[in-house]
């Protein structure tokens, strides 16, 4: 005889458990599906329950600041991103020029 999986195992002995609470006949899958949708609305429900629990602590976590987080956060992934990029106009205002190959430093 081949081993059940442990997962039929449980879901035969919530059969067996709950067979009193389930409306009709015991022997039909009528009953087994009804729970199984009760327990499936009871899963989404707490589901949601619990991500708004989630947004209110971190809504207390980051209080007003939180598009401003935001707003840092990307300015600096951007400022990181453009330090690395090549100058596009090495002759622009501001920039000085770059020493000849050959000349030596003058003395101050």
């Amino acid at each position: 005889m081949p081993t059940p999986h442990p997962f039929a195992l449980l879901l035969g002995l919530l059969r067996l458990l709950t067979a009193a609470l389930l409306p009709g006949d015991p022997h039909s899958s009528l009953g087994l599906t009804v729970l199984a949708a009760a327990t499936a609305l009871v899963a989404a429900a707490g589901t949601v329950a619990a991500l708004q629990v989630l947004g209110r602590v971190l809504a207390r976590l980051l209080g007003a600041r939180a598009p401003q987080a935001v707003r840092d956060g990307t300015l600096r992934r951007r400022a990181w991103r453009t330090a690395f990029l090549p100058q596009r106009d090495p002759d622009a205002r501001g920039r000085r020029r770059p020493r000849a190959p050959g000349a030596a430093p003058t003395a101050a």
